[in-house]
């Protein structure tokens, strides 16, 4: 489907749309053009301040509060370490606590602030952090939790019933981006594009709506959909998206990894 290229790699010849935040794009981009793919950014998503910093400020006013800190993306590391800065509190009040980190990308983003990691779950879901937490967590314990707003609540719902004392502050927004639309539509619509990644279920969710229902099946139907987990699979799944590629480690080196050998394998 894609233009000639001069790439070399088990994927030259492909076309790879990325459609994370254009802030998060860099790192797959250079794994994936690495691979010989050509790369076609269309970030249906950008991530931004929350409404309000008065939440994310209050909890961070009174750290000393809270047992644990949960992280779950890279985005909140940076977000808190945005108000951090701005209200003059260290790094060192956060590492001061227990910290737990959803995956490796994140955890590497709290390292890079001295913040000790006590707990990174197998799996790199909500619900196995929370089962992570299970023997770690007390009655009482109070457990802050900066995250994106508007996110599903299943690891609020599953710290509480341990007994602890959750506060979810919302520390970024994602918000949809337009732009790309327009320029995504017309190279699926052109079968220019081989892969389309998906990062997160905003990601998935955002990127399905660009299209009605009857383009999704007919556009979208010799595109190989790679989506980074499960949760990210299942909101493809609502719209009608099957994912083809889905690594077994929910991070985006074995995101590429997985896309490789599924080219390698039709090759084959």
């Amino acid at each position: 489907m894609s233009a000639a290229t001069t790439r070399s790699g088990p994927l030259a010849g492909r076309t790879v749309a990325i459609t994370r935040a254009a802030s998060q794009a860099a790192s797959l981009r250079s794994l994936l053009e690495a691979a010989g793919a050509d790369v076609l950014e269309a970030p249906t998503i950008a991530i931004e301040p929350p409404p309000s910093w008065e939440p994310l400020d209050a909890a961070l006013g009174e750290i000393e509060r809270f047992r644990w800190v949960v992280f779950t993306s890279v985005n909140g590391v940076a977000m808190v370490g945005r108000r951090l800065e701005a209200l003059g509190i260290p790094w060192s009040a956060i590492a001061a606590r227990r910290v737990a980190a959803i995956g490796p990308a994140t955890a590497g983003a709290l390292r890079e602030h001295d913040v000790p990691v006590a707990l990174v779950p197998e799996e790199y879901r909500a619900e196995s952090l929370a089962d992570g937490l299970r023997a770690e967590l007390a009655p009482g314990d109070h457990v802050l939790l900066p995250r994106a707003a508007r996110t599903r609540d299943v690891l609020v719902r599953q710290l509480e019933a341990l007994g602890a004392v959750v506060r979810e502050v919302a520390a970024y927004v994602t918000r949809r981006v337009e732009d790309a639309a327009a320029r995504v539509r017309e190279a699926v619509a052109a079968r220019r594009v081989d892969v389309v990644t998906l990062t997160s279920s905003s990601t998935a969710r955002h990127f399905a709506e660009l299209f009605t229902e009857d383009e999704r099946r007919a556009w979208l139907a010799g595109v190989t959909i790679a989506a980074i987990g499960p949760i990210t699979a299942a909101t493809a799944a609502e719209y009608g998206l099957t994912s083809h590629v889905m690594p077994v480690e929910y991070t985006i080196p074995a995101l590429v990894r997985a896309i490789e050998a599924h080219f390698e394998q039709r090759s084959g």
